[in-house]
């Protein structure tokens, strides 16, 4: 899929809302095909990246994060640290 989408699960601190939005903006970007969409096309686009970020979250805030498994470092994280 798009390089740019991280792994956000067991992120410490968890993922912001903003990670989130900017994972969901670039997988409809990738499966729309389109990076800016036309006007034509613009609350249809914004409206997928909308629940799929409401979809993300549900699923960051349902999964079960074990002591064992490995705590998450987006790369946006690491660049801004």
């Amino acid at each position: 899929m798009c390089r740019s989408i991280q792994q956000l699960r067991g992120a410490q601190p968890p993922a912001t809302d903003n990670e989130i939005r900017e994972a969901a903006l670039q997988y409809v970007r990738k499966i729309s095909g389109y990076r800016v969409p036309s006007k034509t096309n613009e609350a249809v686009f914004e409206a997928a990246v909308n629940q799929i970020a409401d979809a993300t979250h549900q699923l960051l805030d349902g999964l079960v994060v074990t002591a064992g498994s490995r705590p998450a470092d987006p790369v946006q994280r690491r660049l801004r640290a």
